[in-house]
């Protein structure tokens, strides 16, 4: 009687490690070809919000903004949110002399507050930030 001779392997004492890469090249060329064919989304949805009214806070040639340790962002001493405050340093930078402005956070204020701040001064216009009172802050660090 023949030995019947299997179909997945012709040697019975080859090495039973199969090659994937060519299945990790097809997968990748599918992964791709997917990405590619994704429609991209083309619905929206249009919301008009009402404006921001500026404050009634004063601009100054020199500006202080601070923010203390219960994330109340101050504009010259009168509480503002982040609108307002980059409504006011867009009024401030749009001058022909832009006024400059001097960033004071408390030491104990939150990091992702003071990062907001700086990113809606830097937004609206405001080019030169001065940081006073800095050297305060170096055996904190």
């Amino acid at each position: 009687m023949r030995r019947r001779r299997s179909i997945f392997r012709t040697n019975p004492n080859a090495s039973p490690i199969i090659n994937t890469t060519p299945l990790i090249d097809v997968m990748l060329v599918m992964l791709v070809m997917f990405i590619i064919t994704i429609p991209r989304p083309t619905h929206s949805v249009d919301v008009d919000l009402p404006g921001i009214v500026p404050g009634k806070a004063e601009i100054y040639e020199e500006n202080r903004i601070s923010i203390d340790t219960t994330d109340v962002i101050r504009w010259n001493g009168e509480a503002v949110d982040l609108a307002q405050l980059g409504q006011l340093v867009k009024t401030s930078a749009d001058r022909a002399d832009p006024a400059t402005l001097l960033f004071e956070p408390d030491a104990q204020a939150r990091y992702l507050r003071v990062d907001q701040a700086i990113g809606a001064i830097r937004r609206n216009g405001g080019k030169t930030i001065a940081f006073p009172g800095i050297d305060r802050y170096r055996d904190l660090i």
